[in-house]
């Protein structure tokens, strides 16, 4: 199963705030043996969102959702769910509940008396309302919950919030898919060469391994190695040891003629 990410939010795209969640759901991901498959930014247009929301409920990904989810006029992430699936939207008794609760427990707080039917919080309430048959994710920071729809997530865009919701779906849902989602790689530096004059030898490896594809990575001001090529096979994820593809790669590099640096492994 691949694992994507789509990250909403106008805030992201202009530059007002940067992304986190990128890196952190990598982080997570890497630390429970998986890894992201791709990632996708999209502003705060329900049009996008939605044409973003078909394709991951088409996709049969393990897809996280940030941002959005919110009841304020620039949340749209639980509007185009549902248009995306072609279903309704409802009130969840769940995050009814969770959501009243938050409420009584501000009240308290502040010490002031819990008013339900007062229009503010009744408004509240919308931020539970999620597409028809969506199931709840548990918000441990203020018990306002994100909703999961088969295996597409959805979460706020808040990272304190996300990221412990996140773990909780992937150990929840998905622990037994943990191991086996990390490409392996082998890769040696490479110098005085150029990746033109390489590319029939990728190509070739890539031709008489399947499975097996070659990615190179360019340098020109690495501190330690200066301008040079990291050369490298990866399996798919989950593959065996590309460790053949690898000898071949290398042996073609030294018949080449190419300088070679240091090997890695990962």
């Amino acid at each position: 199963m691949n694992i994507g990410l789509i990250v909403i939010g106008d805030e992201i795209l202009s530059g007002k705030r940067a992304d986190k969640h990128l890196p952190k759901v990598i982080e997570l991901l890497t630390a429970r043996g998986l890894a992201l498959a791709w990632a996708r930014y999209v502003g705060d247009v329900r049009v996008r969102i939605t044409a973003a929301l078909v394709e991951a409920f088409a996709g049969g990904d393990l897809v996280f959702a940030t941002g959005g989810i919110g009841a304020t006029p620039d949340d749209h992430t639980r509007q185009c769910a549902a248009a995306a699936l072609g279903r309704e939207l409802v009130l969840h008794p769940e995050a009814r509940a969770l959501i009243l609760e938050r409420m009584q427990d501000t009240a308290r707080e502040q010490g002031v008396p819990f008013e339900p039917d007062r229009a503010d919080n009744v408004h509240r309430l919308n931020m539970g309302v999620f597409p028809a048959g969506a199931a709840i994710i548990p918000n441990p920071y203020n018990k306002i919950p994100g909703f999961s729809v088969g295996d597409v997530h959805f979460v706020p865009g808040f990272p304190v919030m996300a990221w412990p919701m996140i773990e909780w779906v992937l150990d929840r849902r998905y622990a037994h898919l943990y191991g086996g989602g990390v490409a392996r790689e082998r890769s040696v530096i490479v110098f005085g060469t150029m990746e033109a004059t390489l590319t029939p030898l990728m190509e070739r490896i890539e031709a008489d391994f399947p499975g097996v594809r070659v990615f190179s990575l360019p340098s020109v001001d690495h501190p330690q190695w200066g301008r040079h090529i990291e050369l490298g096979v990866k399996s798919a994820a989950g593959g065996a040891d590309p460790q053949a593809a690898f000898a071949a790669l290398r042996a073609g590099l030294e018949h080449a003629g190419a300088r070679l640096g240091p090997e890695m492994v990962r």
